[in-house]
């Protein structure tokens, strides 16, 4: 809400403002000196001049009484003329000779070098006209951006002008050479560099039209130079926009009834502003909580799930006094139950969905129960609050056994082995075990719970997507995750649609990293960036070499954490293939070639195959 007032005080006041003529005052004034043809008058001073002359950020050289020059960020530019009128400046870059297009810039230009506080120039100006209360501003380009590439192939099209027609055999793009030489004007994107071509130099040319004009005549531009506006020297203590009148006369915004103007139109604009943010407000809110109730009413049997009140649910949780952690959907706190047994109360926050991720974790996890997903007790659905009430679990998440060096308690490798097999039969049972298809789409350590037994158990479902048993089909708006545990398919477009099989990737992933007790990167690495864990510990396995599980591991634990990593492997690259004998799989590959993509389905999600992931999960570990 916070945010939406401040937007309607910019809005209201931005187009308030008003004019004032600038009360600027050149406070060095001397005269005039000359240097090849060129007048040099304030705020321009040569650097032969006194001291005391001109604006220091203006300052000129004169080479040979002949020609003038203008360093820009230190690199060397012809004065061509100076336009004392309009605030103008017309300069060529050194390098560049008339009619000589072998002749190019000798350095790069941008709007970066220019258009900033610090520098005097800029490549425009804001021009206001009659009438003169109308306080829009146009902004008037001096010159536009000319790129210089060159490419190892011939390129076809029409962005890029062929240089090698002016060039003459010097640099031609249609001779023998190597690279093949092309410019650009007015500014490309990204995705129109082609294959093979890369960025030169850039500069600038003057502002016009120059479409289907050859090189020569752009070269003949370049030679020409570009204009620059000095205005800044004129309105150096304006406080907002500096602009040209139509008589050439610099001005700034602002004026002495400004403040008459402005709270005359708060005054009476106010209102309506308000009115207008609470309408907004009050729809886009209402539309949530519409949306969640009509869930709630159409699913009424979502008994036992009790549905609580938030004073019930600040009263279980003593004023949220326990922070248990924090997720991506909110905070979880520790409550107590009317019975006496404690829970796990997440307290959703604002959502950017109309409550999307509270009817996701209610739809799902609110119609079942099996000994390794984690139980839901009770919501609270009222206005804007939402809350989730879960068992306690007292030993937390897996993440924090797997990962953290500071536990006091260490988990068995048979322990580990244990929790595996419980998350492959939680997954098992949200694809299997209900009439509709679970996808979780977020399997993870940290959404691996712990009861007082370390029995496993999947939550947080907030990511979660029901499917029809008897469908594969699933459409996807966008993908959701976290990054280092989501199946290729979720954001490589190329690879295949979206299915179940996105949570055994999942799986597999969360089976290596509790194998190797560290997330997915290779440690021994020169860079961390450089090989990530499943293609390390598929060498380390296929050169038959030890997985270290550290002191005083056994022979059978050995035998445990190896199959856990081949296990884990299949999972992660899903081919063909035996699971009985539990052989290593093909080391795991990604083609990043994108292909256009966008639904979900019963496709593979790295390469064709048959194998069922279920059917992984399964037999996995017997």
């Amino acid at each position: 809400m916070s945010r939406l007032l401040f937007a309607g005080y910019l809005a209201l006041l931005l187009p308030l403002l008003v004019l004032q003529t600038c009360n600027c005052k050149d406070t060095t004034l001397c005269a005039p000196s000359s240097c090849g043809n060129h007048t040099i008058s304030y705020p321009f001073s040569l650097n032969s001049d006194p001291s005391n002359c001109g604006n220091p950020l203006y300052t000129l050289h004169c080479e040979k009484n002949t020609s003038t020059v203008l360093y820009l960020d230190s690199r060397k530019h012809y004065v061509q003329a100076i336009n004392y009128n309009n605030l103008t400046i017309r300069l060529v870059d050194a390098g560049v000779k008339l009619n000589d297009c072998s002749s190019l810039p000798s350095f790069s230009l941008t709007y970066a070098n220019l258009d900033n506080s610090m520098n005097p120039y800029t490549s425009f100006q804001y021009k206001k006209t009659w009438p003169k209360w109308d306080t829009n501003f146009k902004r008037l380009s001096l010159s536009q951006k000319i790129i210089f590439i060159n490419c190892a192939n011939p390129v076809n099209s029409p962005l890029y002008v062929d240089t090698g027609t002016c060039l003459n055999g010097a640099e031609s793009s249609n001779g023998s050479l190597s690279t093949h030489s092309y410019v650009n004007i007015g500014g490309m994107k990204a995705s129109d560099l082609m294959e093979l071509c890369s960025l030169e130099r850039m500069t600038l040319l003057p502002a016009k039209d120059y479409k289907n004009t050859s090189f020569k005549e752009i070269h003949s531009q370049l030679a020409y130079g570009f204009e620059l506006s000095w205005h800044k020297s004129k309105c150096g203590s304006c406080a907002t926009i500096c602009y040209i009148d139509d008589s050439n006369q610099t001005k700034c915004a602002g004026g002495s009834w400004f403040w008459t103007t402005v709270g005359t139109k708060f005054i009476f604009g106010s209102p309506f502003v308000f009115a207008f943010l609470i309408y907004k407000w009050r729809r886009r809110h209402l539309s949530a909580y519409d949306t969640v109730e009509k869930f709630l009413h159409t699913h009424n049997n979502l008994m036992p799930v009790v549905r609580y009140s938030y004073s019930e649910i600040k009263k279980m949780t003593r004023g949220f006094k326990e922070k248990l952690g924090e997720g991506g959907f909110g905070c979880v706190y520790k409550g107590k139950l009317r019975s006496g047994h404690s829970a796990a109360i997440k307290l959703l926050g604002k959502s950017k969905a109309n409550g999307q991720d509270f009817i996701n974790e209610v739809a799902t996890i609110g119609r079942i129960h099996h000994t390794n997903v984690v139980q839901l007790v009770g919501f609270c659905a009222e206005g804007s609050k939402r809350a989730l009430v879960y068992d306690f679990m007292p030993n937390g998440s897996l993440n924090n056994f797997i990962f953290s060096q500071e536990r006091s308690v260490s988990l068995s490798w048979e322990k580990l082995h244990e929790i595996s097999l419980g998350v492959a039969h939680g997954i098992q049972y949200l694809h299997r075990g209900c009439e509709m298809q679970i996808l979780h789409f977020d399997i993870k350590p940290h959404n691996i719970l712990l009861d007082e037994n370390f029995a496993p158990k999947v939550s947080d479902f907030g990511l979660a997507r029901l499917c029809p048993a008897n469908e594969t089909l699933k459409s996807l708006t966008a993908a959701g995750g976290t990054i280092g545990y989501m199946a290729p398919e979720l954001f490589y477009k190329n690879i295949g649609r979206v299915s179940y099989k996105a949570d055994v990737y999942s799986f597999g992933m969360l089976l290596l990293e509790m194998t190797g007790r560290r997330k997915n990167l290779n440690p021994l690495a020169e860079r961390l960036s450089e090989i990530y864990w499943p293609d390390w510990v598929h060498d380390q396995v296929s050169n038959e070499k030890a997985i270290d599980i550290g002191d005083g591991g056994t022979e059978e634990e050995q035998k445990i954490v190896k199959k856990m990593v081949i296990a884990g492997l299949w999972f992660v690259e899903i081919l063909e293939g035996d699971m009985e004998s539990l052989q290593l799989p093909p080391k795991p590959i990604l083609n990043l070639d994108e292909k256009p993509m966008n639904t979900c389905g019963e496709s593979s999600s790295m390469s064709d195959y048959s194998l069922e992931s279920l059917s992984l999960i399964e037999n996995a570990f017997n």
